[in-house]
């Protein structure tokens, strides 16, 4: 029965063999994380027949012993959303690289726990007499969740063979590497995004001079928007840079995006418009369709006090690596609570995605829009969004002005999602082109 086994799998009778290797590696997370190399220790064990004939097609086994590097504490990694592929290099009596698969199938891996790869299998057709070394080399590790990422491992030393094959003369036929698994190891962009975030696909008016009086409340728009606007409804603000601390699921990051806010009058109330400008980014990875989520609270200052909750919607479509990614406009409505000038300001950014949440707290109030408001029952005047149809959160009036100048600018408001260490989770994450200094 052994034998007949041996010969539906094309594998001569001859006992399998087990052995373990270890190697010096470094692996490469992709270049949208941020993260530097890994160095650690592969352990390996494969598995393949001691004596086989020439055209015979042998099963091999590479079974992870260890891997470089733990889970890093970033996320846990769910049940089956890691694949590893690899090379396994043949020489000797032939010299051929055998593709190496693994299944999608692991336990949950919490973090700062070992990693749970799947065994690899792969087969090679025999095809002259001799002894034949099989010994592992480069693998790639996968993870499909949140999105797709890959971490690339390659040896840093000379790997010793870690099982031999002796091959006899069996009058077979000539072949190479069969078995139909894939023979290149999927890769990500490598390029890291250098647009800056953009927030409408139509461009707005430069304010003009009768909608403006100079740099009045800290450089912002001045508007007549109260009861002697004398019919005029739109309200253009003024584009202001605006110094962020980020607080992202990775460590905090420093970063300059250009905003803009506008208003139309609707009654007493105005609704607002939240423009990020300039170019737009190429995604850096595949984001799924309704997976970012962007908002702000706009912070109000001069006669009123509060904040306004604006937000916009998600992403409606999925993004592919490499095209196109925008930062929608964010809208909300601001009922004022006094009567006078009020000047808008952008405050707290919040975007989530993909069960991550990165908080960016201007370092400085950047005033783009000023209103002659009035009084409305229920306003803001100190509190929360009050009268925001998009719903609102309190925070205290005004932020406090002491932030640097000299800040990297904003090169993605995107999602980035990479694999942390030697494997990870998805992250959002600003990536400045330069840091402070």
């Amino acid at each position: 029965m052994l034998g007949g086994a041996g010969v539906l799998l094309g594998v001569a009778a001859g006992p399998a063999q087990a052995a373990e290797v270890s190697y010096a590696t470094e692996c490469i997370p992709p270049s949208i994380s941020g993260l530097p190399p890994v160095q650690g220790t592969t352990k390996v064990e494969i598995t393949a027949p001691a004596e086989a004939k020439v055209g015979d097609e042998v099963e091999i086994v590479w079974k992870f012993v260890q891997a470089a590097s733990k889970n890093p504490d970033i996320l846990d990694l769910e049940k089956d959303t890691v694949q590893p592929t690899g090379t396994l290099k043949a020489a000797g009596a032939q010299t051929a690289d055998v593709a190496m698969e693994g299944p999608r199938q692991n336990p949950p891996i919490p973090k700062n726990s070992d990693m749970k790869l799947s065994d690899m299998k792969g087969k090679l057709k025999l095809t002259a007499p001799g002894e034949v070394t099989l010994t592992p080399d480069a693998y790639n590790i996968n993870v499909n969740k949140p999105i797709s990422t890959d971490t690339k491992c390659t040896p840093k030393e000379t790997v010793k063979p870690a099982a031999t094959i002796k091959v006899t003369d069996g009058g077979g036929t000539s072949g190479g590497t069969t078995g139909g698994l894939p023979t290149v190891v999927p890769t990500l962009p490598t390029s890291v995004p250098t647009g800056l975030p953009t927030g409408s696909s139509n461009p707005t008016p430069t304010p003009s001079e009768s909608e403006t009086d100079g740099d009045a409340g800290g450089g912002g728009s001045s508007s007549t928007g109260g009861g002697d606007s004398g019919g005029q409804t739109d309200f253009t603000g003024k584009e202001v840079q605006v110094p962020y601390e980020c607080k992202t699921p990775i460590g905090d990051k420093n970063a300059t995006s250009p905003v803009q806010i506008n208003a139309k009058k609707n009654g007493g109330s105005f609704d607002l418009t939240v423009q990020f400008k300039k170019s737009v980014m190429d995604s850096p990875a595949d984001i799924p369709k309704d997976s970012v989520k962007p908002s702000m609270e706009v912070v109000l200052g001069g006669a009123d006090k509060g904040t306004v909750h604006v937000e916009g919607p998600t992403n409606s479509e999925d993004i592919k690596a490499g095209d196109p990614i925008e930062i929608p406009d964010l809208k909300g409505t601001y009922k004022p609570g006094a009567s006078g000038e009020s000047t808008l300001s952008p405050g707290v950014l919040t975007v989530k995605a993909l069960g991550t949440t990165t908080t960016c707290t201007p370092t400085k109030t950047e005033v783009s829009l000023t209103l002659d408001t009035t009084e409305q029952a229920s306003g803001a005047s100190g509190g929360g969004s009050a009268g925001g149809s998009v719903g609102g959160s309190s925070t205290d009036g005004g932020l406090a002005a002491t932030g640097a100048d000299d800040h990297g600018s904003l090169k993605a408001l995107g999602l980035v999602a990479g694999t942390a260490l030697l494997l990870g989770g998805a992250v959002f994450t600003f990536m400045p082109g330069r840091r402070l200094r």
